[in-house]
């Protein structure tokens, strides 16, 4: 059975004083954003982009994004939304009704045509969440709609153009927060979220640390290779804040596909699993039991399994929950101290 953490989807990312706001709908500006026809400009990717605020009408890709925009209280300036069926409970957990009245117009990532037909003026999404070239759904191509494209910061690409990620975790998720609360015209709650983060990440930062970080291991899914995420990747930074070393932080990239012998090297004391169609659970451990190369290892045998939803793993606001929930797996399996 997956590990059950006391503190899953106990608490809304935003500050309990304004937690009320956040569940309840904003009008564009609420934090002084300028008048329509107004345009800002925000450094995304490395890049100085411009777009119109507060954002009237936006188009967000995936449910970790949905989340930062639900954070922000925004969620009166979203025209549209893909990609979150698999994520609804757990945002409404966290948001509240508000989820429920988003108009998704896809259950996966959207065509270019999906969303030019709800006629955003901003798209919220990220390589290999959402823009893809095989797809011709890039921010080029939506910049020749006059659509403005925001960049998941996580998904950044690097120089050589493959590989992921530009900044640390934390400061990506903070530079998303920060510039979509510029774009909204909600500046003050992304403070707040900010600051709210930043708090509890300074508490698990004080909690007893053990004698050697246990390694874990981000098993998203696995058959012929393993699916997991690396030094740019959030669970980099959630496995961290909880106390412990990720097993692929050697690999200078986001979500990527390593070898068995890999996993099995590391040695990890315990497998997080990202909640996710097309592997469930229960096939991921059977893999695990049933491979030479994982099914002895003490991990496996002893059942230290942590499975959350993708929402929490991937880049955004949740991201502090995940990192409570480990921590809190972490010293039940006996691999840190108790708080």
């Amino acid at each position: 059975m997956p590990h059950s953490p006391r503190g899953r989807y106990r608490r809304c990312v935003v500050l309990a004083t304004t937690a009320a706001l956040a569940l309840t709908a904003c009008s564009a500006g609420a934090d002084g954003g300028a008048a329509d026809g107004d345009r800002a400009t925000v450094e995304n990717c490395a890049r100085q982009v411009d777009f119109p605020t507060p954002a009237q009408r936006m188009f967000v890709n995936d449910s970790n994004l949905i989340s930062m925009v639900l954070a922000l209280g925004a969620q009166d300036q979203v025209a549209a939304v893909s990609s979150i069926g698999r994520d609804e409970a757990v945002l409404t957990e966290h948001y509240g009704d508000v989820v429920a009245d988003l108009h998704q117009v896809s259950d996966d990532y959207p065509s270019l045509e999906t969303v030019v037909a709800t006629r955003p003026d901003v798209m919220v999404a990220g390589w290999n969440y959402g823009y893809d070239e095989t797809k011709q759904l890039t921010p080029d191509s939506l910049a020749q709609r006059d659509i403005a494209a925001y960049v998941l910061t996580e998904s950044c690409r690097q120089a050589d153009g493959a590989a992921r990620g530009i900044v640390d975790p934390w400061t990506a998720l903070r530079d998303d927060l920060t510039n979509l609360g510029t774009i909204t015209g909600h500046e003050d709650r992304a403070a707040a979220v900010v600051a709210d983060l930043d708090e509890r990440l300074d508490a698990l930062a004080t909690a007893p640390a053990p004698a050697s970080e246990p390694v874990l291991f981000v098993f998203d899914s696995g058959e012929k290779a393993v699916f997991t995420s690396g030094a740019f990747g959030a669970p980099q930074a959630i496995i961290e804040a909880a106390g412990g070393a990720n097993a692929t932080a050697d690999v200078r990239d986001t979500w990527v596909e390593v070898s068995w012998e890999k996993l099995a090297s590391s040695r990890p004391d315990a497998f997080v699993f990202v909640d996710y169609p097309g592997q469930t659970f229960e096939q991921k451990v059977a893999v695990l039991r049933a491979n030479p190369a994982t099914r002895d290892l003490p991990a496996v045998r002893e059942g230290r399994f942590l499975n959350l939803p993708y929402a929490m793993w991937t880049s955004g606001p949740l991201n502090v929950d995940a990192a409570e929930d480990v921590r809190t797996a972490l010293e039940e399996w006996g691999l840190t101290p108790a708080r």
